[in-house]
């Protein structure tokens, strides 16, 4: 893998204080998406199928592009799915347009049922996409370049023992730190995953949703609900995998839709309830978080469940088989 040379003001001064095995990680696995040239990745492919996966919600005005995009990746990319959860605008019209193989999360296993949520439709995903190599992008970005995806294969076409690779980005927020992560990543999810699971302390950004997995690895995996997937799947490949199945690529700059500090909330109370459950399994912890609203002058509580059970590995759901090219 090529070592990282940031082109940003990351001060890795401060490795030492990492825990050893993450400070070692990061200068191991760490490469920019420029490592990995797509010439260099056609001859990487051999016969490797490759899936694009966009987990979409209201993205109407976004999606299109993304998958334009992505298409024109092709054939490195095999396919670009978007997995509709729920859609009420035109997100699954214009993504098929755009030349998306679309489905509707309720039509997937539809025996399982069907369940709100981010994790949700990227676990019924295995179940429609044909790719050896998935990979996932947010269908909300308003920059997307084809070096999203070509950077998160990079690793993965170069060394077969690679098998999860996680991107980080500059996100251009005001309160947010160049080389940091997002609001909720920087006050929940690294403070957490620091204090329980601190070799995964390198990681720069937990929760990025630009990410690339080998089928056989997300098969085997449970799915955390909600926005708790991406921290789920981290810690279960750290755990099951070994450190050194986990790659991270700089993708440059990242800018997409930002949610009010409630939603971020909610956000956070999920991912804490997905830690939770790795660290203390069967553990009671109250399911719901309460916040507050002011109508006509009067403060009210507003109740949000916040715990959910994760979907069970793909393997193990009666009847599952790896769709056909």
């Amino acid at each position: 893998m090529p070592l990282y040379e940031s082109s940003h003001e990351m001060d890795l001064t401060t490795v030492s204080l990492m825990h050893p095995d993450a400070a070692d990680w990061f200068a191991k696995r760490t490469s920019a998406w420029r490592d990995w040239p797509l010439a260099d990745l056609y001859d990487r492919k051999g016969d490797t199928r490759i899936s694009v996966v966009l987990p979409a919600l209201d993205e109407e005005p976004t999606v299109a592009e993304i998958v334009t995009g992505a298409r024109t990746l092709m054939p490195l990319v095999d396919e670009v799915i978007v997995v509709d959860s729920g859609s009420v605008d035109r997100t699954a019209e214009v993504a098929r347009q755009a030349g998306a193989t679309v489905h509707h999360r309720d039509d997937i296993l539809p025996g399982t049922g069907s369940r709100p949520g981010k994790g949700e439709v990227l676990w019924k995903a295995l179940a429609v996409a044909t790719g050896d190599i998935l990979v996932y992008v947010d269908a909300d970005l308003t920059d997307f370049r084809p070096h999203f995806v070509t950077g998160l294969l990079g690793p993965l076409l170069d060394d077969p023992a690679t098998q999860m690779v996680k991107a980080f980005y500059d996100r251009p927020l005001l309160d947010v730190s160049a080389g940091g992560g997002g609001r909720v990543t920087e006050l929940a999810a690294r403070p957490l995953l620091n204090a329980y699971f601190p070799a995964l302390a390198g990681v720069v950004q937990p929760l990025a949703g630009e990410y690339a997995a080998r089928r056989s690895l997300l098969e085997s995996l449970p799915f955390a609900a909600g926005y708790g997937v991406e921290t789920g799947l981290l810690i279960d490949t750290y755990r099951t995998a070994g450190l050194d199945a986990v790659a991270q690529v700089d993708l440059g700059q990242r800018t997409h839709g930002h949610q009010d500090t409630a939603a971020l909330g909610r956000m956070a109370a999920t991912i804490l309830h997905t830690i939770h459950a790795r660290v203390t399994p069967g553990a009671p912890v109250w399911p719901t978080l309460t916040q507050f609203v002011r109508r006509t002058g009067t403060v009210t509580p507003a109740d949000h469940p916040v715990a959910h059970p994760d979907r069970p590995p793909m393997t193990t759901i009666p009847g599952y088989q790896r769709p056909l090219a």
